[in-house]
C-alpha cells in the first residue's frame, strides 16, 4: 500500500492538536459542562457526583482527548492510508488508560498514561538493541542518513530520554497539584523534546552519510 505525504503543517496540526484539546478542555471544563450535550456524554461513564467534584474538570479533558486522539489518527489514516506506530501506541494507551480513569473515577490513570507510554518506548527501543538493530532506522532511515554506528547511539539516548520522561512525569504526578500536572504535560513535554533533539545535532553531523545521488 502507497504511503501519501502530508502537508507538514497539518502533520503538526495532527499531532499537537489533541494536546491542545487536553489543555483547552481541562481549563474550561466546567464551562462545558453547563451544555447538556457534554454532561450528557460523561455523566454515564462517571456519574453525576464524581463529575461535579473536583476530579469533574479532568474527566472532562480525558473525554476530549481520547476523542481527538481517535480523530486524529482517523485523519492521519484518510489522508495517508498509514498510522504512524508510535502514535498509535500511544493511541492505545489514551484509550485503556482515559477508560480506567473514567471507569472507576480515579485520575491517577490518566496522570502515569506518559509514564506507560514513554515507558513502552524505552522498553521497544531496547528490545530492538539487544537483538543488534534500532528500530529507529527502521522508522527514518529514509529522511535521517546517518550510518549504523550513529544510529545505536541515537537509540541509546532515545531510550534514556524516554526514561527520564517517564520519571518526570511520576515526579511531577505525584508531587504537585492537578493544574501544575496539565500544564506540564501541555507546555513542558513537547519543548523538552525539541531540546533533547537540538542536542543531537553533534551526533547526527558526526555520522551523516554523505548521499551518493
Amino acid at each position: 500500500m502507497t504511503t501519501k505525504n502530508v502537508n507538514p503543517l497539518l502533520k503538526i496540526l495532527l499531532e499537537i492538536g489533541p494536546l491542545a484539546v487536553f489543555f483547552a478542555s481541562f481549563r474550561y471544563g466546567r464551562e462545558l459542562l453547563e451544555f447538556p450535550a457534554v454532561s450528557g456524554l460523561i455523566e454515564p461513564m462517571t456519574g453525576a457526583e464524581a463529575l461535579a467534584g473536583v476530579s469533574g474538570p479532568l474527566f472532562v479533558s480525558t473525554v476530549f482527548f481520547m476523542i481527538a486522539i481517535a480523530a486524529s489518527l482517523t485523519v492521519s489514516w484518510v489522508l495517508t492510508r498509514h498510522l504512524p506506530r508510535m502514535a498509535l501506541v500511544t493511541g492505545i494507551v489514551v484509550a485503556c488508560f482515559g477508560g480506567l480513569t473514567l471507569w472507576l473515577q480515579d485520575e491517577t490513570f490518566i496522570k502515569m498514561k506518559p509514564t506507560i507510554v514513554n515507558g513502552i518506548f524505552a522498553l521497544i527501543l531496547g528490545f530492538g538493541l539487544l537483538q543488534g538493530r534500532s528500530y529507529l532506522k527502521d522508522l527514518m532511515r529514509e529522511t535521517l542518513p546517518i550510518d549504523d554506528a550513529g544510529w545505536i547511539i541515537f537509540t541509546q539516548r532515545w531510550i534514556m530520554f524516554f526514561i527520564f520522561m517517564a520519571a518526570l512525569n511520576e515526579v511531577v504526578w505525584r508531587s504537585q497539584t492537578t493544574d501544575f500536572w496539565v500544564s506540564f504535560k501541555t507546555f513542558a513535554s513537547l519543548p523538552l523534546t525539541f531540546v533533547f533533539l537540538g542536542l543531537q545535532w553533534p551526533l547526527l553531523k558526526r555520522h551523516m552519510v554523505e548521499d551518493d545521488g
